[in-house]
């Protein structure tokens, strides 16, 4: 099993307070020229069951540490983020 850093960001919930996420990956779709991020929160990485979140996002221009994340809202956007998850789960099982 390959050790690595997880790559984290704060999430702000909507009464500003700060959130901690590992992210799962992150991934573009060239067709609509998308980005979108799979997350969980950090205090939940080493529990068998954890809540995942997926945003659409877009990178500052101006800083390459600060991105725009935007709620998914087409069942397509859904059905898309599901086969990212699915494939990457089966990956991490055979690892």
């Amino acid at each position: 099993m390959k050790m690595e850093e997880k790559e984290r960001i704060i999430i702000p919930d909507e009464n500003g307070e700060e959130h901690l996420f590992d992210v799962l990956f992150s991934f573009d779709v060239d067709e609509t020229e998308k980005s979108y991020i799979v997350v969980v929160p950090s205090d939940q990485v080493d529990e068998d069951e954890v809540e995942v979140y997926a945003f659409r996002y877009e990178e500052s221009d101006e800083n390459e540490d600060d991105m725009a994340l935007y709620e998914i809202e087409t069942d397509e956007e859904w059905e898309m983020v599901e086969e990212m998850l699915a494939t990457f789960s089966e990956e991490e099982d055979t690892e």
